[in-house]
């Protein structure tokens, strides 16, 4: 059990509702356990790495054990020496913000015999390593099962030699293998997401977002080759989140023909009032022979094609190597930090029987999966396409890629039937637009006219309410704010109105994108219902708020746009400080009475300590905290960082927390004091809420049109059950649809922030991060499981994302 491993105890008691904490014995140490961390990739190190290896390090030290540098991957494991250092709490600081690795990472042609593999064995056996956490791709997880495979006859080997003796061969006699998987292409199947695929995303989006200002301007085409030599992700999403015209990828290769095919849907594109058209093509992108659609190719071919049938003046571009490079975004930092934390997890819990394993994140949720399992999934990719099956090779990627891809197909053109209306409301979020622009084009598609309300409910009693066609949305993705306009007032005091413009416009179906408001705007026409027979029609919401404060969801539109903006800005104002003496920063966040942006934001930055509402504090918090960052900075630790929530406590405010570290910390450190303010909501949307605007948008989409279908009924809809006035929200692993009459029970309507929150889970790893005891709940540490290969029936609540 793990509670014979750890040893933990509190320092600063965290009591934050709805959250439980495991009481773990302190009786046994983990002094004995001794663990090497490798960075390593077959090609190129990605953005994430540091953050992993910092992760890996802190916890490792906190449960007591010894952590190990192992320098240039396997290459240092093999050579030894200064290759492989012991790791100190200070030596992973300042590492967030570096993109790369700083352990290095190097090709090891040694490692791949058994005589390079001996000598690694002998090397880790000096210095009693016997847990390995390796972060790579397939190659480097697969080198490092077959070298734990391979152990216990190295052992034996070494014994013989007379190079370890017997005490030493049981000491170390079996060795566990726990793997990050890191790979910007998002090629390894077990998992939604790799470290460093978010960070290339957003070096994707920001030079398409810069090539389509100037596309716009002369009327251009861009060619655009992204990375993905076996896998299409990075192509399939950034065409999703930048809205392209047209995607090549290895997976799902064009039909024969494709040429016309495509000319004809840039032509409809500009037919329709676009005044520029996107081809996005992977670099490992085929034709149904099998045969590369090369670089070569796009440069010459596709680009002639268009010139010569369509008369546009076509451009390419090759995005190459600055997709790996650059700092790494907050998701993959978040993401890093967490299944750095389950991997220590999981090398503690391992046995001489437990297989290597993998940490992988599905939905939202952090799961071990065995690593051979995983790495013949992603092998049976290839050979499917290899063999030309490339429906099966789209369903090996997993759900994330299928929906994907399946979302991305939506988005072409039919003609209408229902009339379903969609607004904003609350405060803008970058991704509105995104999922507004899905929401209309997968309406279309589905056979609906699609009615855009100006300005949210107030626009709507108004009458501000037009049809908004498939070229209107053109260039919306990359919108921040709100193109539709938002406000915050609420239906209640003008139902009569709103109803009389529902029957003006004859609308069928309501989707409502937004933050708290749009929830309790929901609930209030839910509720009219009985008075309102306008209101009996399909309705779903769409979280969308950068405090990511509405029930039923984990994450909200627009709140990874905010956690980038508060990252950035905290890695500048850290910067700033460089050269100078020791310093803290106190930076204030925005989030109402919700520390989701705190927390997570903190986490990502790297900060020393987060007030948050959902955790009270007094005084003597904020001594032991003040004293706890005074002893750090007395060591080589020369920046300190604390965050803020805007609504954490009346009475110690921003000005009050400064004030008493800048009196606490005279002669060791002087402060600083930053507050965000809205810059945290402006500002072009991330990829990721671009992708996951357009993913939700559409899948609400499917949802009203199956409502609409089912509430069809003697000539007219009409939807009155509570399972027709929904939101959609992730939960864990899965999108579900939720009454929202259910969710108002979970909900604390004076402080607009639900009554339970997954993320405060996260708490405590940030502590643990910045150096304090903590208990720390391990009942939600993800379990070894099988990698699932028949997936259950979609149901109309559920799918996964």
């Amino acid at each position: 059990m793990l509670s014979a491993y750890i040893n933990l105890y509190d320092r600063c008691a965290d009591h934050s509702p709805g959250l439980r904490f495991t009481d773990i014995s302190n009786s046994t140490k983990c002094s004995d356990r001794h663990f090497g961390i490798l960075a390593l990739t077959l090609l190129c190190p990605f953005p994430g790495m540091n953050a992993a290896v910092r992760a890996v390090v802190r916890m490792g030290i906190y449960v007591g054990a010894k952590v190990y540098f192992i320098h240039e991957g396997y290459q240092g494991m093999v050579d030894g020496g200064d290759n492989i250092k012991e790791a100190t709490w200070e030596s992973v600081s300042s590492m967030l913000q570096v993109g790369g690795t700083v352990i290095g990472s190097a090709r090891c042609k040694e490692f791949r015999t058994h005589e390079g593999r001996l000598k690694a064995a002998h090397n880790l056996v000096q210095r009693n390593i016997t847990n390995l956490c390796v972060i790579g791709g397939d190659g480097s997880l697969t080198g490092a099962n077959l070298f734990r495979e391979e152990w216990s006859g190295l052992l034996d080997e070494l014994l013989q030699q007379g190079l370890i003796d017997e005490e030493a061969a049981q000491r170390n006699s079996a060795l566990h293998i726990v793997g990050m998987v890191g790979s910007i292409d998002n090629d390894f199947c077990g998992t939604d997401m790799t470290i460093g695929t978010d960070s290339a995303l957003h070096r994707i989006i920001e030079v398409v977002d810069a090539i389509m200002t100037t596309a716009q301007s002369h009327q251009r085409t861009f060619v655009l080759e992204v990375m993905g030599r076996h896998c299409g992700y990075l192509a399939l999403v950034s065409a999703l989140a930048c809205g392209a015209d047209w995607v090549f990828i290895p997976e799902m290769p064009p039909e024969d023909g494709w040429e016309d095919s495509m000319c004809q849907k840039l032509s409809e594109s500009r037919s329709r009032g676009s005044r520029l058209n996107i081809i996005i093509v992977a670099e490992g992108a085929i034709d149904r022979q099998g045969q590369p659609i090369t670089s070569d190719f796009v440069k010459d071919d596709v680009s002639t094609l268009v010139v010569r049938c369509l008369g546009f003046d076509t451009r390419v571009t090759i995005l190459g190597h600055v997709q790996r490079g650059g700092t790494p975004s907050a998701f993959d930092r978040i993401l890093a930090s967490r299944m750095g934390v389950e991997a220590v997890l999981a090398l503690l819990e391992a046995s001489a029987n437990t297989p290597a394993c993998v940490v992988s994140l599905v939905g939202n949720q952090a799961v071990r999966l065995p690593l051979m399992e995983c790495v013949q999934m992603t092998q049976e990719v290839q050979k499917a396409m290899d063999e030309k099956k490339f429906d099966e090779a789209v369903r090996l990627r997993g759900r994330s890629f299928e929906n994907n891809l399946s979302t991305y197909r939506l988005l072409s053109y039919r003609k209408s039937s229902f009339n379903v209306a969609v607004m904003n409301v609350g405060a803008p979020a970058a991704g509105m637009n995104a999922a507004v622009r899905s929401a209309v084009r997968v309406g279309i598609t589905e056979g609906h006219k699609m009615f855009a309300v100006n300005d949210g409910f107030e626009g709507f009693y108004k009458g501000q309410i037009k049809e908004i066609k498939w070229g209107d949305v053109g260039g919306w993705t990359g919108q921040g704010g709100s193109l539709l306009g938002t406000k915050r007032t609420l239906p209640g005091k003008h139902l009569d109105k709103i109803a009389e413009q529902m029957r003006i416009h004859n609308i069928n179906a309501l989707l409502v994108i937004g933050g708290f408001e749009a929830f309790e705007s929901l609930l209030q026409l839910y509720e009219a219902r009985a008075d309102y027979e306008e209101f009996c029609i399909p309705m779903c919401m769409l979280p969308a708020t950068i405090s990511n404060n509405v029930p039923g969801t984990d994450l909200s539109i627009g709140a990874d746009t905010s956690l980038n903006a508060i990252v950035e800005t905290c890695d500048r104002i850290k910067q700033s400080a460089s050269g100078t003496k020791r310093r803290v920063f106190i930076i204030e966040t925005m989030g109402g009475y919700c520390g989701y942006l705190a927390t997570v934001g903190g986490l990502a930055a790297g900060a020393d300590t987060v007030y948050i509402y959902e955790e009270p504090f007094d005084i003597r918090d904020l001594q032991a905290n003040v004293e706890h960052l005074t002893q750090k900075m007395k060591t080589s630790i020369q920046r300190g960082l604390v965050l803020r929530n805007e609504n954490c406590n009346e009475n110690f405010t921003t000005d009050f927390i400064y004030q008493l570290y800048t009196e606490e910390g005279r002669g060791v450190f002087d402060c600083r004091k930053n507050i965000l303010g809205h810059m945290q909501q402006g500002g072009a949307p991330s990829p990721f809420d671009r992708n996951f605007g357009t993913k939700v948008a559409a899948k609400a989409m499917q949802w009203i049109t199956r409502t609409l279908k089912d509430s069809y009924k003697g000539g007219r809809v009409f939807a009155n059950s509570e399972e027709t006035a929904c939101l959609l929200g992730m939960r864990r692993r899965a999108m579900v649809f939720q009454p929202v009459s259910q969710l108002r029970d979970e909900t604390d309507f004076v402080h607009r922030i639900p009554k339970e929150q997954w993320w405060l889970k996260l708490r405590p790893l940030m502590k643990i991060l910045a150096k304090y005891k903590t208990s720390y709940d391990v009942s939600d540490s993800g379990q070894l499981e099988h990698v699932t290969r028949v997936r259950p029936k979609e149901s109309n609540t559920s799918s996964a994302i």
